[in-house]
């Protein structure tokens, strides 16, 4: 395994990290079980989860997968080999504290709460804003459009603040945002080093061939700022693996189980999606493989998340990890990405 620091908290993580929305879900609590053993002994010392998981977010199951994980971590005793992140929603899900702003101080302290006694730990090692609390492009939306005020909204020193007492008790080691902007990284940066609050050591948007919007502006940031990226949906939920071409729809898969998910499946990224897996094919690599070994040649990328379904899954994702690109097969990697970029944003 291969690693790499965390911002510049001195936490060091491995490249790739095991996610974990599938728990309590597409996996039983066995399943999940095996997986973060298995990548523990492969040298993945890096967990991510969130409150609200697993997806699809729904009330009945909602702090499932951080059970799961607490109660591994319990009876393995292995806290202290792992690096675990979890999430604090955002407003919106009515589910979770009546679907209020979650970032206000006392909101804050009840999520973070139940994200310990869940996870059965006393320390979270990366806390993230699990998407920001104002109106701005994310999840899929290409421009931005301003919207009402955001006085509703907790002003981001506050948040900073409320993530600043919680270090200072030991709750929580480093902070991280999610679903972001550039703007909204450098404004935290830019307050945390105002006001000598807790400082942005990672960014976890989605990054993968279809879509590579991070590169804009983002990726800047995360190198020149020491807060890297943390890729989610590296392989465009499984899409890139090239397993629903031709309008396949494998038993259990995620798109087959969640037919609502179709962010990667429109017909620009179905197009983008066949050119890559025929370049994979024709220099005699898996697609999933090259998917990731791309993700993981980032100079501003910290870690790749994973989700694996089953076993066979994992150990092909465990390999991406020493799988090289070569220059040519990148320019044409490039080459695709320029007759069609960004289809799946």
């Amino acid at each position: 395994m291969k690693y790499s620091q965390l911002g510049r908290t001195g936490i060091s993580v491995s490249r790739i990290c095991l996610g974990t929305m599938t728990f309590g879900e597409q996996n039983t609590e066995a399943e999940a079980f095996w997986q973060l053993d298995r990548s523990l002994d492969a040298g993945v010392n890096f967990a991510d989860t969130a409150e609200m998981y697993p997806i699809p977010a729904r009330a009945e199951t909602g702090g499932r997968t951080e059970e799961i994980l607490g109660n591994r971590i319990s009876s393995r005793k292995s806290r202290s080999q792992m690096v675990l992140a979890t999430k604090v929603s955002g407003p919106g899900l009515a589910h979770i504290r009546g679907g209020q702003p979650s970032f206000r101080t006392p909101l804050m302290e009840q999520a973070i709460d139940g994200s310990l006694r869940r996870l059965k730990t006393d320390t979270i090692d990366l806390y993230q804003l699990h998407w920001p609390e104002r109106t701005t492009n994310l999840f899929g939306k290409r421009g931005y459009v301003h919207g009402a005020s955001d006085d509703d909204d907790t002003p981001l020193r506050q948040v900073l603040e409320v993530l600043a007492a919680q270090v200072q008790v030991g709750k929580i080691r480093a902070i991280g945002l999610s679903n972001e902007t550039p703007w909204g990284v450098m404004r935290c940066l830019q307050l945390a080093e105002e006001y000598g609050l807790p400082r942005v050591a990672s960014v976890q948007n989605p990054y993968n061939l279809l879509n590579r919007l991070y590169e804009i502006g983002l990726a800047e940031v995360s190198i020149r700022e020491d807060c890297g990226l943390l890729a989610y949906s590296p392989l465009a939920f499984g899409v890139l693996s090239g397993k629903y071409l031709e309008g396949q729809r494998p038993p259990d898969a995620r798109l087959t189980r969640f037919p609502e998910y179709k962010r990667y499946i429109k017909p620009n990224a179905i197009a983008a999606t066949e050119a890559y897996v025929a370049l994979a094919r024709s220099h005699g690599l898996d697609p999933v493989h090259m998917a990731l070994a791309h993700v993981l040649s980032r100079e501003f990328l910290t870690s790749a998340i994973i989700g694996a379904r089953t076993p066979e899954q994992l150990e092909i994702f465990l390999k991406a990890v020493d799988v090289v690109l070569d220059p040519p097969l990148n320019d044409a990697i490039d080459t695709i990405h320029e007759s069609n970029p960004d289809p799946a944003p």
